[in-house]
């Protein structure tokens, strides 16, 4: 036997391993999490070990979205989870588009200003922004929030959507050029149909930072229930001695869901590659 041959018959052995044991290790966590928040909690006491339950309730959900307020919560995070990601993209598209393709003065040293913005811990810049927002009345309020969120993640995702903009041929620019669009209709026309992968993945990431970030959210809205976002409401679940553990489990299942969701109703932009085509000859 050849060794082109060996490792083929070694990779095409391994591959369906390797997946299925990455698939076991990620999805196991969730897995067990989903079966302790449809236990009784007289069960997990007496049965503590047991991965299926004899009995499914969904009281404990219940609980979470009706006692606990988490309805309220969650419409909160969607709110400041779907604005950040809209007024994100709608500053980093161009802002982007001017790095990749427009020559100025300094467009290097820009491009990597941007990401020195985390160069900083989120705990450094937590107390002048605190006092900022106190000055200016935003504290306590989503629209504050949500200026936090969009300051975190303009810089991150005009560095991913440059780098997936110089990929475009200009050459198919240069063709919308000649039929007569001008700039801002290119983009629009052009560059954003096939940057729709590059356009899902950052509007992703720019979600899970909204929906999910705990810090900002505990400093600017502690002080209002009815402000707060599904992460407050999960913490205030793990800080008491009085809630179940299979309430925190729901709790924390209403947390993860919408990101579960959001990701394989995405799955197929992100993967797929739109350019392919774009450009013959």
């Amino acid at each position: 036997m050849t060794r082109d041959r060996f490792e083929r018959a070694l990779f095409r052995v391994l591959r369906p391993l390797v997946i299925a044991f990455l698939t076991v290790i990620t999805a196991f966590p969730f897995f067990y999490m989903v079966m302790l928040s449809v236990r009784d909690i007289q069960e997990l006491i007496l049965d503590p070990g047991s991965l299926w339950p004899r009995s499914f309730t969904l009281s404990t959900y219940a609980d979470v979205l009706g006692r606990q307020g988490f309805v309220t919560f969650m419409s909160n995070s969607a709110i400041v989870a779907v604005a950040s990601v809209a007024v994100t993209l709608l500053i980093s598209i161009p802002g982007a588009y001017a790095v990749a393709r427009l020559r100025f003065f300094g467009r290097r040293q820009v491009h990597f200003l941007f990401l020195a913005v985390y160069l900083f811990p989120a705990i450094v810049l937590a107390i002048p922004l605190f006092v900022l927002f106190t000055m200016l009345g935003l504290r306590g309020s989503l629209p504050g929030l949500i200026l936090v969120y969009i300051a975190q993640t303009v810089p991150v995702t005009v560095y991913m959507l440059r780098n997936y903009f110089e990929t475009v041929p200009q050459s198919v620019e240069e063709a919308s050029a000649i039929d007569g669009c001008g700039r801002m209709e290119t983009i629009w026309r052009v560059v954003l149909p096939l940057s729709k992968p590059a356009l899902m993945a950052t509007g992703l990431y720019a979600f899970m930072i909204a929906w999910n970030e705990f810090l900002f959210a505990l400093l600017f809205l502690v002080e209002r229930r009815e402000s707060w976002t599904v992460s407050l409401g999960l913490s205030q679940l793990a800080g008491s001695i009085e809630i179940p553990t299979t309430v925190l489990m729901a709790g924390s299942v209403v947390l993860t869901l919408p990101i579960v969701v959001v990701f394989f109703a995405s799955e197929r932009l992100l993967t797929e590659g739109l350019t392919a085509g774009a450009e013959k000859g």
